[in-house]
């Protein structure tokens, strides 16, 4: 059951729907009663009864700071798992996770969709206009390095590992404020003895060798253990793209996948920044430009992220073996969205759904027994995600961190309310005609977007318009609206710096 019983914007989302039905509503009439509603307190959460809670809300008292796992895939959007119950993709481990043991956030989302600024978010508790690492080359982000949960987690007597994909260059700088760095991406088959090795079996090797392998000096301290993933990221250069573990092409094999609907159409309805020169548009032609491409693309992307549900498992199990799950807070999600051809694009970069938003589940020995197996859909964001580690040990986030302890929503009812909106920020990336900068006020109903450097926004009604295929921006009737998110980016726009 839900903690908060929100009345934000079910009334303009009514008044909304009225008038785009009822066309015989005066314009005056409709945005004045726009005009009232957003003279009201319409951010004020109202709080359900305490006697609407479950019995058994109070959560299960751990003294001692849990270790911590953190599964962390690529390129994998919201809903490419099965339990989502949209996309035909398999993932048996993920899916019994969320319905038997953890809880799924699914308006999880990222503040900027691109590999190595999520990866930055995420160890810093910060937003990139605040981290500032722009490119992978970026180093200025590690000089606060000492402030990101790895180096805070080591102080305090963690165990701290990294295996896997990092992404920001000169990871040297950083390596000291680790017990255990494997570093290793770009690829999906490396060279083995005696045969290669296919980057998910490696990461799972490798995780679950850290895991029966700790020192002994370690043996009773918490430990922290960030498995990154390469897959489901394609392989670039290489003109397959995704090229899956030999044991899952089986999967799929009986499936035919189609595009989600009429691609070509979808790409005119862009603003004209979106030009055949767009990378995401180069990828589209690259991966999804034809049926049959579509069709082997997508199920050898499907592919991968079977094989990275295999892995997870793999480490739950090892957990398991050693009886200490219910010492370990264990998390899985991923860096940003992706694009399966939506839009007529492939890749992530900008605003739209299938890009910012990503899927998250914690498993928390400390959730409450009658919340196992439960969906939440408050707005959290990768930025929180530092926070919450960090609240798992027992230790205070510093000040410049900018998320909060997703475990406030299931451990602490009685906790502040929670966002209903966030800032969402991607620089220019090699050309604003290449990777344009994009800039967005996200929220349920309702999405304004700003495309820096080409004088063009856009708005969406979310809730008429889930694809964001109509931009209302234009249109009259969202007069009010329009000036009001324009006028609340602009302050999130600063608070985030």
């Amino acid at each position: 059951m839900d903690r908060f019983s929100y009345k934000v914007w079910v009334p303009i989302t009514v008044v909304i729907a009225i008038t785009l039905s009822m066309h015989h509503r005066s314009y005056d009439a409709v945005t004045g009663a726009v005009e009232q509603l957003m003279n009201q307190d319409i951010f004020a959460p109202t709080r359900m009864d305490d006697s609407a809670l479950p019995s058994s809300h109070e959560p299960n008292k751990i003294d001692k700071p849990l270790n911590v796992v953190v599964m962390y895939g690529d390129d994998w959007r919201h809903d490419a798992i099965g339990v989502a119950g949209t996309l035909p993709v398999e993932t048996p481990f993920i899916d019994w996770l969320s319905r038997n043991k953890g809880m799924r956030f699914t308006h999880n989302c990222v503040t900027s969709s691109i590999c190595w600024i999520s990866r930055a978010t995420l160890h810093s508790g910060k937003y990139f206009s605040r981290h500032k690492a722009e490119e992978p080359a970026s180093e200025d982000w590690y000089k606060d390095f000492h402030q990101a949960f790895p180096a805070l987690l080591k102080n305090a007597g963690y165990y701290v590992a990294h295996i896997g994909k990092w992404h920001t260059w000169n990871s040297g700088i950083i390596q000291k404020y680790y017990h255990h760095w494997q570093e290793y991406y770009g690829r999906h088959w490396y060279p083995g003895n005696p045969h290669p090795i296919h980057a998910t079996t490696r990461n799972q090797e490798d995780a679950v060798a850290f895991l029966k392998d700790r020192p002994k000096k370690f043996a009773d301290k918490p430990f922290f253990l960030l498995t990154a993933f390469f897959a489901p990221h394609s392989w670039d250069g290489n003109p397959e793209q995704f090229l899956p573990q030999n044991e899952t092409f089986h999967v799929y094999k009986n499936l035919t996948l189609k595009e989600p609907y009429d691609m070509a159409s979808s790409f005119k309805r862009l603003p004209p920044l979106f030009t055949e020169r767009n990378e995401a548009r180069n990828r589209w032609r690259h991966r999804f430009d034809e049926p049959t491409k579509y069709d082997k693309m997508l199920k050898n992307y499907f592919r991968l992220i079977t094989g990275v549900d295999t892995a997870c498992k793999a480490v739950w199990d090892e957990l398991d073996r050693q009886g200490i799950l219910n010492e370990t807070i264990f998390i899985f999600t991923t860096d940003n969205g992706f694009y399966h051809g939506e839009h007529g694009l492939a890749g992530k970069w900008y605003p739209h759904e299938e890009s910012i938003r990503v899927p998250l589940v914690i498993w928390d020995p400390r959730m409450p027994d009658s919340l196992r197996g439960t969906t939440d859909d408050s707005f959290t964001l990768n930025v929180d995600l530092a926070p919450t580690i960090l609240g798992a040990a027992n230790i205070t986030p510093p000040k410049v961190m900018q998320g909060r302890d997703i475990s406030d929503l299931y451990l602490r009812p009685h906790s502040p309310p929670w966002r209903k909106e966030f800032f969402y920020e991607h620089p220019v990336h090699l050309h604003k005609e290449i990777i344009p900068a994009s800039t967005a006020l996200v929220r349920k109903e309702l999405k304004y977007i700003d495309w820096p450097g080409w004088d063009t926004e856009q708005l969406f009604n979310l809730t008429n318009d889930p694809l964001e295929q109509t931009d209302e921006i234009n249109n009259p009737i969202y007069a009010n609206i329009l000036k009001e998110m324009r006028a609340r980016h602009s302050v999130l726009r600063e608070w985030v710096k």
